[in-house]
Parts: structure tokens; sequence; C-alpha cells
């Protein structure tokens, strides 16, 4: 029995051996383990070499004075973290004998070739946003909503370039794709009319500057409040009750819209009623000293910068209205609620101190003197004594009988 037990052993750990030497499609178990062991290895120091690697980095752009560098190194990060992985699995695949076997060389080959042109992309579209200062003449042109989907359309360029590079790297062809995709496409755009309509209409809206994040507008119809987000398919606009509103980009296509921010004036249109008692003299003076206010005012834009008129304007049903036409410098509205204020008190006291009052609407009843009235009906005199005298005829004979 005690013999047995060393030979159970041996047999036992021969068998480990010969499982540990298995070869799967080539590859022997332990060259797999060796392969995954370096890969963990490289996994394991990514932190390590990332940092010695940043810290480096970092340590030359401190003696520069621009932030440039700062932007790019915090950028690159990604890409910096990926390059242990691409070094483990070139090492892993050398260690395991892949790159050795026939039917393996051009996968492991292709392989690496892939991760290291998927870095070297990675770091291109890391570059884009720090880079995207270049673009910061186009926003002259365009409003800042274009440039940013500039830059995301660089982005989409890089991520498509790459993804077509790894594909030739396999032997697959990108034109085919592309025309499949073409046809896909049409076939698209004729069920999502309406999404591309919104998408047109988005593009327009960026590059026309008609409004940015932030202007107060008019959307005629649907609603009114601050744009917050301009997408390419909706905008956001913020009512002034704080509840947003989604609206399809096509509806700016077809709807009048109106910005606000973009006034340069605010206008004052009223028209004050006084008394039909108010003399011609007093209607000069009224006049001359509301224009007078508004021309000696400096929150009021002047002539030819803005229109201004005061002047008499029509015979009402029971008042003379005086139109007031004028324009304020600013366009905050809580300033011009200030100035519109001051304004109507100035009015009123010159109304006032000019003798007169406003009016208000009334209505005047006078009384007749009868002179107009109907003369009462009066039957003539002799049918009435016939009417009479065969009534008591009648009577009497009735009695008789």
């Amino acid at each position: 029995m005690e013999n047995k037990l060393p030979e159970s052993f041996t047999k036992f750990w021969t068998i480990v051996q010969e499982s540990w030497s298995q070869n799967i499609l080539g590859l022997g178990i332990d060259s797999i383990a060796y392969a995954m062991g370096v890969l963990l290895v490289a996994l394991a120091l990514r932190g390590v070499f990332t940092r010695f690697v940043l810290n480096r980095l970092v340590g030359v752009a401190t003696r520069t004075h621009n932030t440039l560098d700062d932007q790019l190194i915090d950028a690159l990060e990604g890409p910096i973290r990926f390059i242990p992985v691409v070094i483990g699995a070139y090492a892993a695949l050398e260690i395991s004998g892949i790159s050795e076997l026939p039917r393996f060389v051009d996968i492991s080959d292709n392989l690496v070739r892939s991760l290291v042109v998927l870095n070297l992309f990675w770091v291109l579209y890391c570059l884009v946003d720090p880079m995207s200062f270049l673009l910061g003449k186009l926003e002259e042109i365009f409003s800042s909503e274009m440039v940013s989907f500039i830059v995301k359309v660089f982005k989409g360029v890089v991520i498509c370039l790459g993804v077509a590079t790894v594909l030739e790297l396999w032997g697959i062809e990108v034109g085919p794709i592309i025309a499949g995709f073409g046809l896909v496409g049409v076939a698209v755009a004729l069920g999502a009319q309406d999404l591309f309509k919104n998408l047109i209409s988005g593009f327009l809206i960026l590059a026309e500057k008609r409004f940015k994040a932030g202007d107060w507008v008019l959307v005629s119809g649907v609603v009114e409040g601050t744009v917050e987000k301009i997408g390419f398919r909706s905008t956001m606009i913020r009512r002034f009750d704080k509840a947003p509103t989604i609206v399809p980009n096509a509806v700016f296509a077809d709807r009048a819209v109106t910005n606000f921010t973009e006034m340069t004036h605010r206008r004052i249109y009223w028209k004050i009623g006084v008394e039909y008692s108010t003399s011609v003299a007093q209607l000069q003076e009224i006049t001359d000293k509301i224009r007078a206010y508004l021309m000696d005012n400096e929150d009021f834009a002047q002539p030819p910068e803005a229109t201004l008129f005061v002047v008499t304007d029509s015979f009402n049903d029971s008042s003379i209205d005086i139109m007031i036409y004028c324009f304020t410098k600013t366009t905050n509205w809580g300033d011009w609620l200030n100035i519109k204020q001051d304004f109507a008190f100035a009015i009123k006291s010159i109304v006032e101190n000019a003798g007169t009052d406003f009016a208000f609407p009334s209505m005047t009843v006078y009384a007749g003197t009868g002179a107009d009235e109907p003369e009462p009906f009066v039957p003539p005199k002799a049918k009435h004594d016939a009417g009479v005298a065969m009534g008591d005829k009648i009577g009497s004979e009735g009695e008789s009988t």
C-alpha cells in the first residue's frame, strides 16, 4: 500500500505535465498561460507607466507659459494608458508562439497592427478638442454652436478613417461598404423626411446665426422664452414660467421668429386721451412739453437714430387722442419699465399743469322738451255720440224682451 502512493502521485504528476503540454490549435496550455500572465502584468503596470510618463510630460509643460501643452497632456491620458496594453498584447503573442504558427501569423500581425492604428487615431481624436482654438476665427463668421458642430465633424472623420484603416488591415474593402451605406441612406431618407428636414433646419439656424443660446425669442403661435440649447434636430426654449419646450427645428422654417435679444431699442407706443373741452392752445402745450421731455432725456433715442412722434392724432368717441411713439436706448426689460413709469408720471403732470384732464368713456343723455312728442289720438265727436246712442238702443231692446 505504501509503495502504491508514490507511484500514484508520480502518475498524477505525469498527467498534469502532459495536460500542461497539451496543444490547442497548435498552442500549448503553458504558452497560453505565459501569454495571459504577461498580459495581466502589462495591465497591472499600466497605472505606473501612465503616472511615470505623465509626470515627465507635466514637468516639461510647467516650464512653458502657455496652457495649450497642459490641455494636450490632459487629452492624451487615455492613449498613454493604452500603450502598455498594446505592448503587452504584442509580448503575449510572441511568448505564446502564436506569431510563429502558419495559420495564425497573419492574425497575430494584423491584431497588433490594429491595436497600434487604433491608439494612433485615438491620439488624433483626443487632439481635436485642444486644437479647436484654431477654429476660433470661424466664430466671427459662424456661431459658436456651428464651430462646435465642425469639431464634432472632425471627430467623426477621425473615427471613420480609423475604422476604415483597421478594416483594410484585415483585408475588408471599404468601398462596397460605403456604397451599401449609400443605398441604405437613400431608403432611410425617403422614410425619415421630417428628421432630415429638422437636421437641415438646425444646420441653417447655426450657420445663419438666427439666434443663439441665451436669446429671448418669440416663435409665432408656438412659444416665447429663452433659448437654452440648439440641437440639430430640435431646440429647447424655456418659457418665462420656467417650463422647457422642445421645438423641432423644422418649425423655424415655417414660422416667423422674433429675436428680442437683438433689439437695438425698446418701443413705447401710447395713445392718451384728453377731454373735448381741451383748447387748441392746451393741446399744443401738452404735445410740445411731452416732446421736449423726450428730447432732453438721455434715456430716449433721438432722431435719426430712432423715430420720435408726439402729435394730436384723432378724435375719439369721448376724447381727443394724442399719439406718443418713441424708443428707449436700453433693451433691458427692468430698466425699460422704470423709464416708462417716470415718463407716465411726467405726462400726468404735463396734462394737469396745462389746465385740462384725461378723458374717460362717457355718454351724455339729452332730455326732450315735449315738442317732438307724438299727439294723443282722440276719436271724432260725431262718431263717438252715434256709437253711444246705438249702444243705448240695443240695451233698451234687450230689457223689453
